[in-house]
Parts: C-alpha cells; structure tokens; sequence
C-alpha cells in the first residue's frame, strides 16, 4: 500500500460488521469514515473528499440504491462498491445500472473486498489521468481528435464526432485490452435514468468499425464479447 492515505466512506448500519471493516481498512492504511444511514451518508459525502464508497443496499432512512443516485448526480467518477444480502443477478445488475462500479454479497471474504477496493481505486486514477492526457489517438491506420472531435478513418476521411461517439471512443480507450459490459458502459455515456436499446450500442459499435477497421466484418480493434459486453484492442 502506498504511503499516502485514500480516503473512504463506508456506509453500513450493522454495527459489528462497520465496526470490523472500519479496523481492517484502517490496518490497511485507509483513512475511514463510517455511517449507518442514507441520510448521514449523503450529507457526509457532500462534506469531504471520498477515494471510495462502501456502500449497503439495505439501510435506515434512505436505501443504498437512492444514495448511489443521489451521489451520481454530483459526482459519476467516484467509485462505489454496494455489499448486500441480495444475491440474485437482477439484484446485481440493478445496483450496477444505478451506479454502482462493483457489487458483493453478504457474507463475504474480507480479503477479496480489500483487493477490490484497492482496484477500484487504481482503475478511478489511472482513468482520471487518461482522460486528461488523451487528446490524439491512433487507431490502426485511422485518427481521433478528442479535442477537435473529429476522426480519420483508414482512408484518410475525416468525420466529425457526436459528444456520445466521443464518450464511448474515450471509455474504449481507457479500458483497452478489458473487457467493459454493457450496464458500465450504459452509466458512463448514457447516465443514469436514459437507457438506450442494445441495439443503439451496437449501431455505435458497427461506425467505429467502419471507421477504422480494415475488414469491418472481422475486427480486431472493437470486439464484441457474447452476453457480455465489448472489448477494444489496439
């Protein structure tokens, strides 16, 4: 762990377990602030800087999927990992479409949430800084401008970009080489109450195909991962 302390916000209204995860952060060299409702959870954040959140579904005065909106509207870059005792995928996927980054179920092993917290975190940096530092990007033989928003294709035509085409390319590019599902990529270019068709995603997909890859029909930059979601190699 490094030296420098980041910053969480757990928020779980089982004493005994807040008590033992607030200790165990802290022997992990986290700084931890625990609350046991919604309410204190939103007035809390709206206070302090937060690196994370840790937050339950099944809490006192206000539920852990309203708090995830209610911080989603002032902040969509904070990561927030939900534990609940819902173990269904519905369950899960619902949390995840509400804004969550990552989801676990009660009981679980402490080891697994710390190293999943620690990834959070690092993914949330390391994505702050790429989407600061990327303004040109080769893409095969073709260009995006982000700044100009605008590409080059492999034929050297140049196409302006709609603010969701710049959205989606810049997601792609952050997380090249993983695998990003659908429910992340619905939150992070279409927010949090419009939901687009799978189709649409698709249709978005197919341009950049056309766009940049040589045989549009076997690509090799934007992959399509079955069930799941899609995957930029480059």
């Amino acid at each position: 762990m490094k030296n420098e302390k980041r910053q969480l916000l757990l928020v779980e209204d089982e004493e005994s377990l807040r008590d033992a995860l607030k200790l165990n952060l802290e022997l992990e060299n986290y700084e931890v602030t625990a609350v046991d409702d919604g309410k204190k959870a939103i007035d809390t954040f709206k206070k302090e800087h937060f690196d994370c959140i840790i937050l339950d579904i099944m809490l006192p005065e206000m539920d852990g999927i309203t708090v995830c909106e209610t911080i989603r509207l002032q902040n969509d870059k904070i990561p927030i990992l939900f534990l609940s005792a819902k173990s269904s995928g519905a369950d899960r996927v619902a949390g995840l479409k509400k804004g969550g980054d990552d989801y676990m179920t009660k009981p679980f092993n402490l080891e697994e949430l710390l190293l999943r917290v620690e990834k959070l975190i690092e993914k949330s940096k390391k994505s702050e800084h790429s989407a600061e530092e990327v303004v040109h990007y080769i893409i095969g033989s073709g260009k995006v401008d982000f700044h100009a928003q605008e590409c080059i294709d492999i034929n050297g035509e140049k196409h302006p970009l709609t603010k969701k085409e710049m959205m989606f390319l810049k997601l792609l590019v952050e997380y090249k080489n993983e695998v990003i599902t659908r429910e992340h990529i619905l939150k992070m270019v279409w927010g949090y109450n419009v939901f687009p068709t799978t189709r649409t995603i698709d249709n978005f997909i197919m341009t950049f195909r056309k766009y940049f890859e040589e045989d549009p029909r076997h690509p090799n930059h934007f992959l399509s991962v079955r069930g799941v979601g899609y995957k930029f190699c480059n």
